[in-house]
């Protein structure tokens, strides 16, 4: 793994390899998606099913479209692993529990004078939820994008995943749905999934908002169909950066670095240390682990092109690169690892410890494991509770409560122009104002 003295230049320069990274720069297939949209927005069932047929290679219509109870018992007895189930149960109760913490509750503040303010918090009617599905199918993020949902409060929760050629959808999948209180399961994938969830088609209901990961399809289509429903994010690759001083084991930190390198090419992996030792120890552990492990391809290619491990002088200079880059994951592995953390300003989940290790948040802990990435933790926090509620304002006031400032709303305003807007105030102060 290539070690690179951290400085203003290599610090630049590897900024701008991690953002070509980014769905923004996937301009070439924004006409493809676009155009199977237009068929999705136009044809409705009848694209969707020619679609799944193209890509998928799966005969659907509307008989054979949304999973039936008994395909959902079928899952459970084709497990590899009957253990998930209990598994599953146990990280949905863990994810649940931190969520429920994230509750917010409408309220209302009253005064002598007659006037009340407030909010009044409102669940979303419907939810869209996007399962990657074949040999990218991933039942934790099944859990991590319903639960939030259904501890808001939402009404309906559909999901949508691609199905196999023999119109089956991978059993993990679907048993991890089921545990988690999904309403109903549809066998679709790409951006027409996506479309038909914006749009609604005699098969899938419009849906409120879309959350969900998905390939460089899914996430142009969630960024074109935006502002017909809302959305979660436009996820990129993954991506982890550690913190590390030379008190830190060089093994675990190498094996925390390919946790996501494995994920895909281009996954990024970024180690940021004071000890050239480390930094060397860390390489060859690296090296090693590539060897021995599966995906061996795919970690590799991540670290060519996404991989560094940067020394510097000073830790405020790890800090600041550490802030700077924004990373989806950061991993602190300091001896004082809560110091640092308060230094920390960018970062979509921050694990603290030799023993807390990212793993750990994508499968147990109970944080969201759906987060920023490409630096956007600059600006956006992890998949919450509060994705899945919107808020309306309270405000009454009686004449007593109006009157006093009258006036100064009415000025207000004439100096923007807004007469009607005066009037709207004046009429009610006005002699007989009170007769209908």
């Amino acid at each position: 793994m290539r070690i690179v003295e951290l400085n203003e230049n290599s610090k630049k320069n590897i900024l701008e390899d991690l953002l070509k990274r980014s769905p923004n720069n996937y301009d070439q297939f924004a006409d493809s998606v676009n155009e199977i949209l237009a068929e999705v927005k136009k044809n409705g069932d009848d694209a969707l099913f020619a679609y799944t047929k193209k890509f998928d290679g799966a005969d659907l219509d509307a008989s054979n479209i949304l999973v039936t109870e008994e395909e959902i018992k079928e899952a459970y007895d084709s497990l590899e692993n009957k253990e998930l189930v209990d598994i599953i149960r146990k990280s949905l109760n863990n994810i649940k529990m931190y969520h429920e913490k994230q509750k917010q509750y409408s309220w209302f503040d009253s005064k002598t004078d007659g006037s009340l303010l407030g909010q009044k918090v409102t669940p979303l009617e419907r939810v869209g939820v996007y399962v990657p599905g074949g040999k990218a199918a991933y039942p934790s993020s099944v859990l991590m994008n319903v639960i939030p949902a259904k501890v808001a409060g939402v009404d309906e929760i559909i999901m949508v995943t691609p199905p196999g050629k023999d119109g089956k959808v991978n059993p993990n999948t679907l048993v991890a749905a089921n545990e988690a209180g999904v309403d109903k399961i549809y066998k679709v994938g790409g951006a027409q999934a996506v479309g038909a969830m914006a749009y609604g088609t005699a098969s899938i209901p419009k849906v409120d908002k879309i959350v969900g990961p998905g390939n460089i399809y899914v996430a142009l289509a969630k960024k074109a169909v935006f502002g017909y429903v809302s959305i979660d994010s436009i996820a990129g690759p993954s991506e982890i950066l550690v913190i590390a001083d030379e008190s830190a084991n060089s093994k675990y930190v190498a094996a925390d670095l390919l946790s996501q390198a494995e994920h895909d090419e281009l996954a990024s992996a970024i180690l940021v240390t004071t000890s050239m030792e480390l930094a060397e120890e860390v390489s060859k552990w690296v090296d090693k682990f590539v060897a021995e492990l599966s995906r061996t391809e795919i970690m590799q290619k991540s670290l060519d092109n996404y991989g560094y491990i940067l020394v510097a002088d000073t830790m405020d200079d790890v800090i600041d690169a550490a802030n700077e880059i924004a990373s989806e994951h950061l991993e602190i592995l300091t001896k004082n690892p809560f110091d640092t953390m308060t230094r920390i300003r960018n970062a979509g989940a921050i694990f603290m410890g030799e023993y807390s290790s990212e793993p750990l948040g994508d499968y147990f802990a109970g944080p969201n494991h759906v987060l920023p990435t490409n630096g956007t933790a600059k600006f956006f926090s992890p998949l919450s509770v509060d994705d899945f509620i919107k808020k309306s304002s309270i405000i009454s006031f009686s004449r007593e409560a109006l009157e006093p400032i009258s006036e100064d709303i009415q000025k207000f305003a004439k100096a923007e122009g807004l007469t009607a807007h005066a009037n709207s105030i004046k009429v009610r102060f006005e002699a007989n104002s009170c007769k209908k």
